[in-house]
């Protein structure tokens, strides 16, 4: 269970997030969305503990999140950051078995479980001899999934992961994180801008704005009962995402 108790944070002269309450249940699957600078990729660093907040506590099964806590609480959270964010000066097996290397964990453990994740996100192990460079965006965001899932953490946080990628690329990612996500039953918090993406992935979908919590709930909980005036508007701009998903399906 992860939990933010009172939470703000001050970014620069603004608050990023307004004094909030969240909480994520175990193997769950939250998707955050909103507008650009609402808040949403604070909450992700916050739970991370790249950020502290200036007020009120993030908690990890029931520990806070502090500056000497931090590192090892980390450990059980994987993080794929926008675009995601592999070292372009490192082959791919480096990139995917790097906390693993800092660990100090056997290379036949390393072995084993990069086979296991090339089978899990449906990569050739051909390409763990490649560079960034050498590979599509699709195959990028599996590598940087791959990443986040080496040291099998219990939840998994992801900003925007398919964000930068091709409609029909980013389609078919969809699909195959949704039934990896069904597989894994880990608790997965995502950010995204998206209303499409947001229905497809999401139990529970969390609008923000202005470091806000609008509302919270199921897709049709925002469609049928919205909390205020903005919820309807925000969804209204989003109809052709929402039309493209009910396509896929």
């Amino acid at each position: 269970m992860i939990e933010m108790q009172n939470v703000a944070k001050r970014l620069g002269p603004r608050f990023a997030l307004a004094p909030l309450a969240l909480d994520f249940p175990d193997g769950t699957t939250s998707v955050l969305i909103g507008p650009s600078g609402c808040g949403k990729s604070t909450v992700l660093r916050l739970i991370a503990g790249l950020l502290l907040p200036d007020c009120g506590s993030v908690l990890y099964d029931g520990k806070a999140i502090r500056p000497e806590t931090a590192q090892a609480l980390r450990r059980h959270m994987g993080y794929v950051i926008q675009e995601g964010g592999l070292f372009p000066h490192l082959g791919i097996e480096a990139n995917v078995a790097l906390a693993a290397r800092y660990l100090a964990q056997p290379q036949s453990w390393i072995k084993q479980r990069l086979d296991e994740l090339c089978d899990l996100v449906a990569l050739s192990p051909s390409l763990l001899a490649r560079y960034p460079h050498e590979l599509s965006g699709g195959q990028r965001q599996r590598v940087a999934l791959m990443r986040a899932l080496m040291l099998d953490p219990a939840v998994l946080l992801l900003d925007e992961p398919l964000g930068s990628l091709d409609p029909v690329t980013r389609r078919g990612l969809q699909v195959e994180l949704k039934n990896i996500f069904g597989r894994l039953r880990k608790t997965v918090i995502m950010v995204t801008h998206d209303m499409g993406e947001a229905a497809h992935f999401a139990g529970e979908v969390i609008l923000m704005r202005e470091g806000r919590i609008i509302q919270r709930g199921t897709l049709d909980d925002l469609l049928r009962r919205p909390a205020e005036p903005y919820v309807s508007e925000f969804i209204s701009a989003q109809r052709g995402a929402l039309k493209r998903l009910d396509n896929d399906r």
